[in-house]
Parts: structure tokens; C-alpha cells; sequence
């Protein structure tokens, strides 16, 4: 079912769902599924029941790992989303977003040398993952490595260069590399794009310019 149709009719699909978990209750998928809708619906602890069971009945379920972490990561949960993240790891070590998650972690928790170290994890297992990327500069940034930060940001750019925050965090990092002319080149490409790019940073970049 094509997910604008699922948002259009929650609940008949969620009834659906339902009885299909009632008729097979020892299906991961199904139980994988109704969580999935139960969050589309808000109906958050729900999903997490539903998830936590399709865990119950296979540990292993990685699609389960990642979502449960993320919806944690929402909650702003942190410890339980980092521990299932690593989870999520320890089963699929070469997984780019369970990496890149416990880098948002880090970085939530203020922690921005574990974020980098789990985002360059993150572009090492899969280096076209411009999320990671950008994560990755805005990490950097925090550290106060500049050059790095502007590799990285370049790297986001360059992979989705219509990516509104990629085109921000590049922005930022030229900002403190002293090239505002270029700064202001991509904060305004991010504007464009949609982006909401911090007022006052717009102002720094045009105070430096004048």
C-alpha cells in the first residue's frame, strides 16, 4: 500500500494490521508493521509495544532495532536509543545508519568527539550516505576542526547538493573558516532550498561583509 494511501485511511489500516497481528501473533513482520503505522498515527507507546514484541520474538529484527532507537531518539530517551542502536551494531557491524544514529546521540548529549568518531564509521561503511556527512561537519564545527569540518560539509554538499541543511552546515563552516563571501554564497542556497537558516548567523555573515 503506497504510504499517502496509509496516512489517508490510519484507521482502517490500523484495524487491518490488527487483526492480522490477532491471527498471527508470532509474525515479526506483523508486528514490525502495525509499529510503523501505530508511530505514523502518533500513537507512540503503541508503536513501541508493538516493536518491543518483534523483538521479543526475534532479537535479530534490525529494521525493529533501528526503529525503536529512533523513535527513543524522538523522546529524547537517549540512553535507551543508544543501547539499542548498539544493538543494531553488534548485529550488523557494517550498517551506516545505525552508526550515523549513535552519532546524532553523541552530539545530542554534547559529546562531539564520539559523534565524530561514529559518523566517520557512518561515511566509512557507506560513503554516499550524505546525512552522515553533514552530521560529520557539524560534529567537526563543535570539536573547533575547522578544516575538517569543511571537507566533510563539501563532501554533504557535492552528494545532495538540493539538501537544504548540507548546503547550511557548509555555510557555517566557511563562516569560521573566515570566508564569508562563501558563507553567504551557500546560507543563501540554503534559504532557497527551504532551509531555516539561523537569523542571526545571516547577520554575523553580513556584518563581516560590510
Amino acid at each position: 500500500m503506497a504510504d499517502n494511501q496509509i496516512i489517508e485511511n490510519l484507521p482502517g489500516v490500523i484495524e487491518e494490521l490488527e487483526k492480522n497481528c490477532t491471527e498471527n501473533p508470532g509474525s515479526v513482520i506483523a508486528h514490525h508493521h502495525l509499529a510503523l503505522v501505530y508511530r505514523k498515527a502518533n500513537r507512540i507507546d503503541d508503536a513501541i509495544r508493538e516493536l518491543t514484541k518483534a523483538l521479543e520474538l526475534d532479537p535479530y529484527s534490525f529494521e525493529s532495532l533501528i526503529n525503536l532507537g529512533s523513535i527513543y531518539f524522538e523522546k529524547n530517551e537517549l540512553d535507551k536509543s543508544l543501547a539499542i542502536n548498539e544493538q543494531a551494531v553488534r548485529i550488523n557491524e557494517n550498517s551506516a545508519q545505525a552508526h550515523a544514529n549513535i552519532g546524532l546521540i553523541w552530539q545530542r548529549k554534547n559529546d562531539p568527539d564520539k559523534a565524530i568518531a561514529a559518523y566517520t564509521k557512518a561515511t566509512q561503511h557507506n560513503p554516499k550516505l550524505a546525512t552522515a556527512w553533514v552530521n560529520l561537519a557539524s560534529a567537526y564545527i563543535e570539536a573547533g576542526n575547522i578544516d575538517e569540518a569543511l571537507k566533510a560539509a563539501k563532501e554533504g554538499v557535492a552528494l545532495e547538493p538540493d539538501f537544504g541543511m548540507a548546503q547550511n552546515n557548509l555555510a557555517v563552516a566557511y563562516y569560521f573558516a573566515k570566508d564569508c563571501k562563501s558563507a553567504k554564497i551557500h546560507a543563501d542556497k540554503a534559504t532557497v532550498l527551504g532551509y531555516a537558516v539561523d537569523p542571526r548567523f545571516i547577520a554575523a555573515i553580513n556584518e563581516a561583509l560590510r
